[in-house]
């Protein structure tokens, strides 16, 4: 504590007051009597190096002082509840928090690294104001410093000022003034150059306001959000202070909401003329204390263009040789349950409100021993930390059977780095019976006389005709772009359209059924059965009035009907 004040509140003060020593030393002993065991070590006044240095070289209690202290192991309760109902006496006439840690870790994290100001983002509309409620806590800006001043000068800043020249390209060695600069933007592959009045009258500038943005109404289920929507920090609403009609009006409309489960959507511009506007979820915050009022909590939502939406396959869609085992299941579960972090029965672990960024802490702790010691190197990592960038080690030994299963019911094999792309995850678009049927890769010589026989025919973008299907589930692994599903898609309705019109024998007619069946199975796979169906409709109603009558027999006999609404529920 007394090092985070030396970095951010250096204008504070601090004491520091020893019980249970042997000695007596304070004021109130002095003049009242009583107080024994008690000693005033350093008076109250801002805080300084002194004051760290005092706080850790504390000796060890040996006597009972008259605040809080201990025999035997034995509590006085007497005592312990007298001294809580101070505390307590302390926090409801001032502003004030009591905190009950239980471990160094938690002693940590609850001593705050810097304290700051409530400062409202908001006031106005509705008769309440808006704070922030939570803030990512960044690293402090290290300044550039310079020793070229003086050492005499007691007052030079060492401050380093940094000036920027822009020339010209065509005239190196003329400086382009700044009434003759403009900026320009990327589009596409050309510069467009933008001035700056014109970029004001491009910047969109709503008016201040704060109001409910719901066309059919106020107010809207609270399950209609999922929490991985939220968008950066967490905003407090509060009642205007003083204002006892808008205390009345938010506890009763915070209220309302709670048992109605309801939140409210609302459209923000915490600024005049502010460049951006946030959309977000109201959500009521009913208080169980006395002296704290009801309020609520303001959670950013996303915009169309800030969701990131992923294609991924379907785990029960996968074939049966693809999936676990009921026992590889159960383990996987138990290990998930494991993972709680407040199992029941046994206290929360890294609770948020008691749990220091590590890396913020172990910065500080650095800078500290650095201010004394230049020459100092990196410590190794401090006990409480490895308590939260570690895992707890009475978890894992606890636990320690079903770690020991998991790794039993699950096979590991190395999985060498394969060379070609077209050769990865082949196996999961391959049935446990399709697999004996492969046949054995042929050797890169073969491949070299069977090319110079047979020349290969014109490749419908990365389908050739060697091995369209094993192509095929390549471009699938790929996971190129965003459509990289549909591509491949369509590249194989391409080819094996192909086929079918320049088929003279059967070998093409097989060679297109082949591709039609692991059409088919990406399809499932992929959740896309209306792609398929819709080519295969397509298919029979092209060839079937040509009079293509073996192929269309081959598409009945073997596995390439349509797809069910069984196999693909998104049918």
């Amino acid at each position: 504590m007394a090092r985070n004040k030396l970095v951010y509140n250096r204008s504070d003060e601090i004491g520091v007051v020893l019980f249970g020593t042997k000695e007596t030393s304070n004021e109130l002993a002095k003049e009242l009597g009583g107080y024994k065991h008690v000693v005033v070590a350093r008076d109250i006044k801002v805080v300084d190096e002194e004051t760290t240095n005092a706080l850790q070289n504390l000796p060890r209690g040996t006597s009972p002082g008259d605040c809080i202290h201990k025999e035997s192991g034995v509590r006085h309760n007497a005592v312990m509840d007298e001294n809580d109902q101070l505390l307590y006496h302390f926090r409801e006439r001032s502003v004030t928090k009591v905190v009950q840690v239980d471990s160094p870790t938690s002693l940590l994290g609850a001593l705050r690294t810097r304290n700051v100001l409530p400062v409202t983002v908001f006031r106005g509309d509705l008769e309440v104001w808006v704070y922030k409620k939570t803030s990512e806590e960044k690293f402090p800006t290290l300044k550039k410093y310079s020793d070229k001043a003086p050492a005499s000068d007691k007052f030079a800043s060492h401050e380093v000022k940094v000036d920027y020249e822009y020339k010209s390209v065509l005239e190196p060695d003329t400086v382009v003034p700044p009434d003759q600069r403009i900026k320009g933007y990327l589009y596409g592959p050309q510069v467009v150059p933008i001035s700056s009045a014109e970029w004001e009258a491009v910047k969109f500038k709503p008016e201040k306001v704060l109001r409910p943005d719901v066309s059919n109404g106020d107010t809207v289920h609270l399950f209609y959000f999922n929490r991985h929507y939220f968008m950066k920090d967490v905003f407090s609403f509060v009642p205007e202070p003083g204002n006892t009609k808008a205390v009345a009006a938010v506890s009763a409309l915070a209220r309302a909401m709670s048992e109605m489960n309801k939140v409210a959507i609302l459209r923000c511009v915490w600024r005049q003329g502010q460049g951006n506007v946030a959309l977000g979820v109201l959500t009521p915050n009913i208080s169980s204390a006395k002296n704290v009022l009801d309020s609520f909590y303001f959670n950013i939502l996303p915009f169309a263009e800030d969701i990131r939406e992923f294609q991924f396959r379907s785990f029960s869609s996968l074939p049966s040789s693809s999936q676990p085992t009921k026992e590889q299941q159960e383990a996987a579960d138990n290990l998930v349950k494991m993972l709680d972090l407040a199992p029941p029965g046994r206290e929360e672990i890294l609770k948020p409100d008691f749990t220091p960024n590590p890396m913020l802490e172990r910065f500080y702790r650095y800078l500290d021993l650095k201010s004394k010691q230049p020459d100092a190197n990196v410590p190794p990592l401090d006990k409480c930390l490895k308590k939260i960038t570690e895992p707890d080690p009475d978890v894992i030994d606890y636990q320690a059977p079903l770690i020991k299963k998991l790794g039993n019911v699950f096979e590991l094999k190395e999985n060498p780095k394969k060379k070609k792309a077209r050769t990865q995850d082949r196996l999961t678009y391959t049935g446990a019976d399709d697999q004996a049927k492969l046949l054995e890769e042929p050797s890169a010589e073969k491949v070299g006389v069977l090319e110079a026989l047979y020349p290969p025919k014109k490749k419908a973008g990365e389908i050739g005709d060697h091995n369209p299907v094993q192509d095929f589930e390549a471009m699938l692994t790929q996971r190129s772009s965003s459509t990289w599903v549909q591509t491949a898609i369509e590249e194989m309705q391409k080819y094996i359209t192909a086929l079918i019109q320049d088929s003279c024998d059967r070998d093409n007619q097989q060679k297109a059924l082949e591709c039609l069946v692991a059409l088919r199975k990406a399809c499932i796979i992929e959740q896309e059965p209306n792609e398929y169906n819709g080519f295969v409709t397509k298919l029979c109603q092209k060839f079937r009035p040509a009079g293509d009558k073996n192929f269309l027999q081959l598409l009945s006999s073997k596995n390439a009907s349509l797809i069910s609404k069984e196999e693909a529920p998104d049918r």
